[in-house]
């Protein structure tokens, strides 16, 4: 096939040049973590990361970090300019962490994603690592001499294009954080059914499952006279930037007093958002395995719960055993909707 025409010349020539900077020493390993052989890259930024720092740098937004692949994404000729124009990981570094306070570790390959996620926020979003004088913050009025200086230096070391993208969104975004919860994506919950619930009644109970999530309280429907319920109804979360475990709670309806608890359990989704981030668009992806939330002594699973790419979705079957109380288990199914465009 000839490649002479200039709209297939452009997406190869790009790639290529991608590719030619991940060969240079200092961009053969994460940025943030140290993690060799990354394949992915934040395009604003102008860094190489790995798997794990993708999904954290996606959570940030992308205003603050535009994450690509490597290999699997089409990069805009701006997006390839600006990764060549910063010059790789050392180059960012050298100023996202030029003051690194002493006795301070980065995290390493082996690191939780609580501390990636400390880290990476410090080092982009909140830039503690500049030098103060250096950091961008939203301003009124003309802008002082020490931020026009400050915004020469950037530029010179950094992308113009980030930096005026961040200097804009930087704006924008304040009065959003300081009186709104941001939310970072949606949960869709589908209650499949319970099995060998407790007896709250004489014989029976009226079981219904509560979600909470932060300030947010969903409820499934009353089931009459039922310990072995089929819901198969769908109940919806929003998550915030600082999601916590989903608790679930069961509970015996009662027309005429407090209604009875029959057993609670917590869902932690942190494997499953991290997960579904660090693959970016499901619709990419054939069928395939991406994650898993490990049954321990410290969750009530009954078994590993596996998460899935499945038609084009991020979803993740968990079944489990209540407790605190005699008896009950039930299945759901937890599927991740993205806010991102």
């Amino acid at each position: 096939m000839s490649y002479s025409a200039a709209g297939h010349r452009k997406p190869s020539s790009g790639k290529r040049r991608i590719r030619e900077l991940l060969t240079q020493s200092d961009n053969r390993f994460c940025a943030d973590c140290g993690a060799s052989d990354p394949k992915w890259a934040s395009a604003n930024i102008g860094v190489f990361i790995c798997l794990k720092c993708c999904g954290v740098h996606r959570s940030l937004g992308t205003h603050i970090s535009k994450v690509l692949s490597v290999t699997l994404d089409e990069w805009s000729d701006e997006e390839v300019d600006s990764m060549i124009e910063i010059g790789g990981n050392a180059s960012a570094n050298s100023i996202y962490e030029a003051f690194i306070p002493d006795g301070f570790s980065k995290p390493g390959p082996d690191a939780t994603h609580d501390q990636r996620l400390r880290f990476i926020r410090s080092k982009y979003e909140l830039q503690e690592f500049l030098k103060p004088s250096l950091r961008i913050t939203s301003v009124k009025g003309p802008p002082s001499t020490k931020s026009s200086s400050s915004s020469s230096y950037l530029s010179s070391s950094l992308s113009k294009k980030f930096i005026d993208s961040f200097r804009t969104n930087s704006a924008a975004q304040q009065p959003k954080l300081e009186g709104m919860v941001e939310f970072i994506g949606l949960l869709k919950v589908t209650l499949k059914k319970g099995t060998n619930l407790a007896v709250r009644d004489m014989m029976t109970s009226d079981p219904y499952v509560k979600l909470t999530l932060g300030q947010q309280t969903v409820q499934s429907t009353v089931k009459k006279s039922n310990l072995n319920p089929v819901w198969n109804e769908e109940l919806m979360l929003s998550v915030p930037h600082d999601y916590g475990s989903v608790k679930l709670q069961v509970f015996d309806y009662d027309r005429f007093s407090a209604d009875d608890i029959m057993g609670e359990a917590g869902i932690d989704i942190q494997p499953l958002i991290t997960s579904a981030m660090a693959f970016g668009d499901p619709e990419m992806f054939g069928d395939m395995q991406i994650g898993k939330w490990l049954k321990s002594h410290d969750n009530a699973l009954i078994e590993d719960s596996i998460i899935n790419i499945a038609d084009g979705k991020v979803k993740q079957e968990v079944k489990i055993k209540l407790q605190n109380v005699e008896s009950g288990e039930l299945e759901l199914e937890v599927e991740w909707l993205s806010l991102e465009s």
